[in-house]
Order: C-alpha cells, then structure tokens, then sequence
C-alpha cells in the first residue's frame, strides 16, 4: 500500500503537475478521489486471499461510468442484450449429475476439474432479485467465471487467473476484472527486481512483470477472437464434447506453460 500512496502523492503534487504539464491531473487528485482509488487497490491487493474482495470490488464498479461502458458493450450484441433484458440465471450447476454426462463433454470436464479439486460451483453470490443491468451482469460473470477456465485452458489457481479474466475483459471491458489486470500489473512493476526469469519457481515467475503481461495478453486475444460467451445457456451446451464447444467458438485453449490447468498432473490424471 506505501507504494500506491508514494506514487499517488506525486502526482497530487501542484508543482509537479504543472511542470509535468498534466494540470487535469489536479482536479483527479483531490483526497475523495484518492481515498476511493485507494479503497479500490485494497481490495483488489486482496483479493488472491479472500474472493469476497473480488466480490466487493465487482459490486463498487457497479455504479461507476467504466461499468456503464461495460453495459454498453454486452447490448452491442443482440443475444447478449436479450440476456440482460431477461435476467436470465438458469438452474445450479450440480457436479454429481454433470459427472454423469458423456466422457469428454464440457460439463463432464468441468465437473471433473472442480470435483478434483474440491471447489464448489456456487462460490458466487446469488442475490434473490436484480436491481440494475450491473448487478445481473456482476452475478452472470461470476456464475459462468470457472466455465471460462475449463473452455479456456487457464488455470484455477493465480497463476492462469489473470489469463481468464482479461478474457471477460476482451469481451465486455468488464471493470472489476480490467483493474485487477492493471493493478497486478503495477504490482509487479514496483515490487519486482526481475522482468521474467522462467527458471525460478513457478510462484516466483508469476509474480514478474513479464510473465503477467504474457498471460493478460493471451487473455485478450482469446477473448477477441472468441465469440460473445456472455449470452449462452451453458446447460444447452454440457453434453457437447468440450473439442466441439470450443472449436464452434473461436477458443483455442491454452495446453501448454505454468497457467494452463491441463499441466497440473492431477487435473491431467482426472481428464484422461
């Protein structure tokens, strides 16, 4: 946190702002502002050890003007559009029934990773009703979040987590997810000697500046290449092959390096 309050503090600086030459900065800058920006970076900080400051942060973009962009962009797409019109929330993901579905299916798939790795499919927050499009977008994002990680090959852990949510990101400019990016990133810039070092360990490597900016940018172009995932019934499409699923998408999955699930010996073990 003293970094972000470091580089805050110069920039709020009228001196510097006005030999900078960015004088709009100033009104940026003001204490409400920064302590709210703040409020924000201690949320996002935490977020690899409590997934409710995932959930907190997602819920305070929800009135923000970067949220009413991400509006924007999912009604761009007719089907999406509908989606949120609807309020679409279909039935729970229950894994001992998709367990039952074809081998190699997307729904047997992702049953298998989840169970393996004991995560439950309902992390998310279920609200009974929808006060705004941003609230029914927050929880659909969240419903679908580890469906993403299965279609895109990116890891459950930290080390693919960046990957699959500049995915969302691509997509919708989904707000939460683009300033958690942006926020590890300048992490990594202030707390790192080494921009990428592939032969240290892979927690390190995923801590360097290098490694992140590989990953969010794999991410990215996936989400662009892929078609709209928001508007899709997903129970529509378990009993599908995964191959099948993916390919009818544009998603070609990561299978290879430290962030995707498949190197994980005993994801692999399970999926065989």
């Amino acid at each position: 946190m003293l970094v972000w309050v470091t580089i805050l503090s110069v920039f709020s600086s009228w001196d510097n702002l006005k030999t900078m030459g960015f004088k709009y900065i100033d009104e940026l800058a003001k204490k409400k502002n920064i302590d709210k920006f703040l409020e924000f970076v201690d949320l996002a900080a935490g977020s690899g050890k409590d997934t409710n400051n995932v959930f907190d942060l997602s819920e305070k973009f929800n009135s923000t003007v970067p949220m009413q962009r991400c509006i924007k962009a999912i009604e761009k797409d007719p089907k999406s559009a509908a989606f949120v019109k609807e309020r679409y929330v279909g039935p729970l993901y229950d894994l001992k029934a998709m367990l039952e579905m074809p081998k190699y299916s997307l729904g047997w798939t992702y049953a298998k990773v989840l169970s393996t790795l004991d995560y439950d499919p309902q992390f998310y927050r279920r609200p009974e009703s929808f006060a705004s499009d941003a609230e029914y977008i927050t929880f659909r994002v969240y419903k679908t979040h580890d469906l993403h990680h299965i279609l895109t090959g990116f890891s459950l852990d930290g080390l693919g987590e960046l990957g699959v949510i500049s995915v969302s990101a691509a997509q919708f400019s989904y707000p939460a997810f683009i300033f958690l990016d942006l926020t590890s990133l300048l992490a990594s810039f202030a707390g790192n000697d080494e921009l990428y070092n592939e032969d240290s360990e892979p927690a390190e490597v995923a801590k360097t500046l290098g490694y992140k900016f590989k990953v969010i940018s794999l991410g990215l172009e996936m989400g662009q290449a892929a078609k709209p995932l928001f508007p899709i019934k997903w129970e529509d499409q378990f009993e599908r092959p995964i191959d099948e699923v993916r390919e009818e998408l544009n998603i070609k999955p990561v299978k290879d390096g430290i962030f995707s699930w498949y190197t994980r010996p005993q994801l692999a073990a399970a999926v065989a």
